[in-house]
């Protein structure tokens, strides 16, 4: 081979290994963490340190849910829908996490059905994730999919008579995935929920990362708005205080915000 050829072989081969690097470097750098199952394990959103829990019609405290539970006799919720826009997070070093999702029972008595989404920081980085939980067993992470700050989702939970189906989807990146389940044992569907949380993590309330506001939209239970139903507004409060965690705002044709304040 010639000089002039070895050369050339030489810059051919270097411009395509420099394109080869960019492009995962590129798609690096704009998908952010995802969640694992790994990680996933190790969650739950079972309802903690609720204030005042026969009350109806009323704002209470949790340590670890903020949002509108609507409460019930045994059957009163059969379905439970809401949408919202996925919150970004900035992250420090400390290790963090939040959850949006809607979900039946859970309330008041210890089943759960649901299914949403979090916003993390972990090991200094925001990781985002998909999920559905049916309580006692920890969270599920969906596979295969990217969740990103803004994308836009839609969660409904379903009991149709015999199982019970979480579908959650995301408009902004183009998929849906559902889940059938027969429920957790000794399931009422005495309540529906839409909820921002601070998920237990390795069986203790985490710190709740800041994830700025999350405005719920299209909140409803049995086909209905969810503020028809008189719900409970939930305020997340410190366990060692009344500091306030995670406010809700007013509730109005199924919608509402909730703004972090403390994690």
């Amino acid at each position: 081979m010639s000089p002039r050829s070895s050369a050339g072989f030489v810059l051919v081969t270097a411009a395509a290994l420099t394109a080869a690097l960019a492009t995962p470097s590129l798609a690096a750098s704009n998908t952010p963490a995802q969640l694992t199952q790994a990680i996933a394990s190790h969650e739950s959103h079972t309802l903690h340190g609720l204030a005042q829990p026969g009350k109806v019609n009323a704002t209470v405290s949790s340590t670890n849910w903020s949002g509108y539970a609507a409460t019930g006799s045994t059957g009163a919720y059969t379905s439970v829908t809401s949408s919202w826009t996925q919150p970004s997070v900035s992250c420090s070093s400390a290790t963090t996490y939040s959850s949006f999702w809607v979900g039946l029972d859970g309330y008041s008595n210890s089943a759960l059905e649901q299914t949403g989404t979090e916003a993390d920081c972990i090991g200094g980085k925001a990781t985002y994730g998909a999920w559905w939980e049916v309580l006692p067993a920890s969270e599920s992470a969906y596979s295969g999919v990217t969740v990103k700050g803004g994308d836009k989702f839609t969660a409904t939970v379903t009991y149709t008579g015999s199982t019970f189906t979480m579908t959650l989807a995301d408009s902004t990146e183009g998929w849906t995935k559902t889940t059938t389940h027969a429920g957790s044992s000794g399931f009422k569907n005495a309540s529906a929920e839409v909820i921002a949380e601070a998920p237990e993590v390795g069986g203790s309330v985490a710190s709740l990362a800041d994830f700025g506001t999350v405005t719920f939209t299209g909140a409803k239970a049995n086909g209905s708005n969810l503020d028809t139903y008189s719900p409970n507004e939930i305020v997340m409060t410190k366990s060692s205080s009344s500091a306030v965690r995670a406010q809700p705002g007013s509730i109005s044709g199924g919608s509402f915000s909730d703004a972090w304040k403390a994690n």
